[in-house]
């Protein structure tokens, strides 16, 4: 079983985004095709054993992405569930796969809900989630009514773990391309760009805004979601060395300095609509993702502070629209 990626291409042929196809099979080629996984075989192998069902219910609207067994159809649920762990860890969630509860690393379903209020309605809409990882926010995009959920993320684990969910539905409007952000071509044509936990692993966040807004219509709606620190809008932490033990951090403003940095970058209706730390309860280690996590992370005296003594986790959701 092979990832499917030419589907993409197939649903929005004769769309504004067919003329972008030549770059986006290049860019594909350059990063995707040239470049092999060590456990390409094993993972291709799993998902062609993986249950012959296609659910006919599935929930996209609720906390957890579900996707329940047709009443007719029965499986192995013990090595159903061994095949779900072969792809771990799983981070971004939860799912309920043909009954099997896939308790993620990340409550990505707070930050949903923390966001969802504060967006425009997503019904009929094109949308372009960046660092989508194993497209848990598409399916939800889909749940809101989005008209064609796209999504890019590098890593090939979670490229698999999307490919294993779509297998189990029925033909539907999410996509996920292997590709950065900076990979892509300027579309100037989806409705509403996310950025979710991208900004700080760039170096140049003016070059990822610069990007946001390439990739938007004008007048759509661009929603950032980082990692900030407390202070005004000339704050910014450039952490020395690690920041919460991950090695690439390397811009984490205020939430005025932000907003400025979007202002500046060309957006308009520029607004903080959510500030909220990371709570050990929101990302964890579970089950499924059973490496280190945020526990880890912090001043094992002081959860206020990383392990590096730096502001400890604190994620701000500021939204922008593309100038008309």
């Amino acid at each position: 079983m092979q990832i499917d990626v030419e589907s993409f291409f197939t649903a929005t042929k004769n769309t504004d985004l067919e003329s972008h196809h030549g770059i986006l099979r290049a860019a594909l080629q350059t990063h995707y095709a040239n470049s092999l996984h060590g456990r390409k075989k094993e993972w291709d192998d799993i998902l062609g054993d993986l249950p012959r069902v296609v659910v006919s219910d599935y929930i996209f609207s609720s906390d957890t992405v579900s996707l329940s067994l047709p009443s007719d159809a029965t499986i192995d649920t013990e090595r159903f569930t061994a095949q779900l762990k072969a792809f771990m860890p799983w981070r971004k969630g939860p799912f309920d796969l043909l009954g099997v509860t896939i308790d993620t690393e990340w409550r990505s379903d707070w930050k949903w809900k923390r966001l969802l209020p504060h967006i425009s309605s997503l019904a009929d809409r094109q949308t372009l989630d960046i660092g989508t990882g194993n497209g848990y926010f598409l399916y939800r995009m889909l749940g809101e009514g989005t008209r064609l959920a796209v999504g890019v993320d590098p890593t090939r684990l979670f490229l698999y773990q999307f490919q294993l969910i779509q297998n189990l539905l029925p033909p539907n409007n999410a996509y996920l391309l292997p590709l950065r952000g900076e990979h892509l071509p300027p579309f100037g044509s989806f409705d509403t760009v996310f950025s979710m936990g991208v900004l700080y692993h760039r170096r140049s966040p003016f070059e990822h805004i610069n990007e946001l807004l390439g990739f938007a219509r004008d007048g759509g709606e661009i929603i950032i979601e980082t990692l900030v620190v407390p202070g005004d809008e000339s704050t910014v932490l450039v952490p020395e060395d690690r920041y919460a033990k991950m090695a690439n951090v390397w811009f984490l403003p205020s939430t005025a300095a932000l907003e400025n940095l979007m202002k500046r970058a060309g957006l308009v209706n520029v607004r903080t609509v959510d500030v909220t730390s990371t709570s050990v309860e929101e990302q964890r280690r579970t089950e499924w993702m059973d490496f280190q996590s945020l526990s880890d992370f912090l001043d094992p005296d002081n959860h206020e502070l990383t392990a590096e003594g730096y502001p400890a986790p604190c994620r701000a959701m500021v939204i922008g629209n593309k100038p008309d």
